[in-house]
């Protein structure tokens, strides 16, 4: 991957001049914040109409869950915001019948999520992939939705919140586990021990700096889009950045995810 070489110099944007080329040695992975590094929105909050059409939620979750969105996308998403957007969702889909929001997100994954993936997200996944390494999504959004997106995109694994479910298939509102922080980098190493990645080969993408750990985990650390505050850390460590901008139409190339050699 020429543009993912620490010691190449670094134009910040993606290219496929070595796309080809295979991985040796112990097995790496390349692991991906998914909001604002490979879609342009907090992927649970733009499925809220969709939840709203569906009866889950009402207008004035609809306005509200734009307003979060909004915030999140001007300001960042800081450790307070990252609480505040936990405690609400929590609240919010406390009673929901889970396999209702699995059939929602079904049904509306590609209509929502297609606009707003990154044209160069895809690229670098799918050089990621080219190259044998394994591609994790690691995402704060739960995993009813992370995980049809992670499919979609021909990830390997992914590393989501998980509500508990009641015995009625129902969220109690409980968190089984938040990945956030210092969590993604505990689940990225727990996973690194079960697959074998060397984590000082491997790769991470994120935008924002709730995800230093995440970041700090791995030999080969990217910034895309990021926060002020990610970004001066990146400019003391002389870590890359990124700018992705370029929307893709997702379902015309998630053939060539699914035939890529793994």
């Amino acid at each position: 991957l020429g543009y993912v070489d620490n010691d190449a110099p670094d134009t910040g944007q993606p290219t496929t001049q070595s796309a080809a080329r295979t991985q040796s040695g112990p097995r790496a992975a390349a692991f991906f914040d998914l909001d604002k590094t490979i879609i342009a929105k907090s992927s649970t909050l733009a499925f809220s109409r969709s939840f709203y059409e569906g009866g889950l939620i009402n207008r004035r979750a609809v306005l509200r869950s734009a307003y979060a969105q909004f915030v999140y996308l001007v300001g960042g998403a800081d450790h307070d915001q990252m609480e505040r957007m936990r405690e609400y969702l929590s609240a919010l889909v406390t009673g929901w019948d889970v396999k209702t929001v699995k059939d929602i997100v079904a049904e509306a994954l590609h209509t929502i999520v297609d606009p707003i993936v990154y044209d160069e997200a895809v690229t670098l996944i799918e050089e990621h992939r080219n190259a044998g390494r394994d591609v994790v999504i690691v995402s704060s959004s739960g995993a009813e939705v992370v995980e049809p997106i992670g499919e979609m995109l021909g990830a390997d694994r992914v590393i989501a919140t998980r509500m508990i479910i009641g015995d009625d298939g129902k969220y109690t509102g409980e968190i089984e586990f938040y990945a956030y922080g210092d969590s993604k980098a505990k689940a990225i190493s727990e996973l690194a021990d079960t697959e074998g990645y060397d984590l000082s080969r491997s790769y991470a993408y994120s935008d924002s700096a709730t995800d230093l750990p995440m970041l700090e985990a791995v030999g080969h650390p990217y910034v895309v889009n990021p926060d002020r505050t990610l970004r001066r850390i990146a400019a003391d460590r002389g870590w890359p950045v990124l700018v992705f901008s370029k929307p893709v139409a997702l379902r015309k190339r998630a053939a060539s995810f699914r035939e890529a050699p793994k």
